[in-house]
């Protein structure tokens, strides 16, 4: 699976888990068609679930006029993808995982979802 699939199916796996509490691989396995499991989906979702406060805390401390309650779960659920690969994927630059961010903010997200992204994103490099 290419990483801009696995991007995705990890985005529609934690948003579930966001919304309905469901366990990581519960949710990889609603997400995935195949029976193959992708390492990069896996790492995604289950390093985002693991450092989870760490992540908010960390995109909290740099966003200006927003608690990070406030966010929608879109935003929130982009955010902490990108803000996971960039503090814990050593084979991801930050640019890469901002740029698929905004660009998976376009798909799922309102009309200033990439551009509040990209804000929020390029302060915390």
């Amino acid at each position: 699976m290419k990483r801009r699939i696995a991007r995705e199916k990890a985005f529609q796996a934690l948003f579930q888990i966001d919304s309905s509490e469901i366990n990581a691989d519960e949710a990889i396995e609603h997400v995935v068609d195949e029976q193959i499991h992708d390492a990069f989906l896996n790492q995604l979702v289950h390093g985002v679930v693991t450092h989870k406060e760490d992540i908010d805390q960390w995109i909290g401390n740099h966003l200006e006029n927003w608690s990070f309650p406030r966010l929608a779960r879109v935003e929130k659920t982009l955010l902490r993808m990108a803000a996971y690969e960039m503090r814990y994927s050593e084979d991801v630059p930050a640019q890469v995982a901002i740029n698929e961010a905004i660009e998976l903010a376009k798909v799922f997200g309102e009309d200033q979802s990439g551009k509040f992204i990209n804000g929020v994103l390029s302060k915390m490099v």
